[in-house]
């Protein structure tokens, strides 16, 4: 069994589809996706589509991003909304139609359903950072979804952190041992990344359908 983590997906779908089929999924793969489903690209209706799917035929772990965060909280308050229309939503609204009316309900409760994190033997995953010195359950919501990936310490769990959030912008995944980051900015032309945790080999995929993959 493989684990596979895949960084800020963004709604793009013909990247996220490309690095499925390049990969090779198999069912017993354990696949991880880091958040930030939604915003920016130019299908977040399908990326979620996409996952849906995946949860019938891979063993699919959704952790939720600060943008799922933000969507969620848009329905309710008009001044989440303003803010969340300026850094991605409105692409989002446009790829389901209109309005919030035409998103699914499906498609929501996938959203309310994700996960803070993930944790292995050896490896735990959240969307943006930790806290090093604090378990996971007693993360706060700034560690988990909002707080840069710059010179994180090593968590006192002795555990390797993979995480996304933190835009790398040439495109390749950072890591500093202890901790890895796996957002390659795929919505700015660059790369979506996918990391099988037990070789360090990671595969990536781009809007335009090229492929390519390296060793960290």
């Amino acid at each position: 069994m493989r684990i596979l983590a895949i960084g800020d997906i963004h709604g793009c779908r013909t990247a996220l589809e490309t690095l499925a089929d390049y990969v090779g999924f198999q069912p017993d793969d354990m696949v991880v996706t880091l958040g930030d489903y939604v915003d920016r690209g130019p299908d977040s209706k399908g990326v979620i589509e996409c996952l849906l799917e995946w949860q019938q035929r891979y063993r699919l772990i959704a952790l939720r991003g600060n943008h799922e965060i933000m969507m969620v909280e848009a329905r309710q308050s008009r001044s989440m909304l303003t803010s969340w229309l300026g850094v991605g939503g409105a692409e989002t609204i446009d790829s389901y139609g209109t309005s919030f009316d035409d998103v699914p309900d499906a498609h929501w409760t996938f959203m309310e359903s994700t996960r803070p994190y993930y944790e292995t033997e050896t490896h735990f995953f959240v969307h943006a950072n930790a806290d090093p010195n604090l378990p996971l359950a007693e993360q706060t919501e700034d560690d988990l979804y909002w707080r840069p990936f710059f010179r994180p310490k090593a968590h006192a769990s002795g555990k390797v952190m993979i995480c996304g959030h933190t835009a790398q912008r040439k495109g390749k995944p950072k890591s500093v041992g202890h901790a890895i980051c796996i957002d390659t900015h795929a919505y700015a032309n660059r790369w979506l990344t996918c990391l099988d945790v037990s070789t360090g080999i990671y595969f990536q995929a781009n809007q335009l359908g090229d492929t390519q993959s390296d060793v960290l």
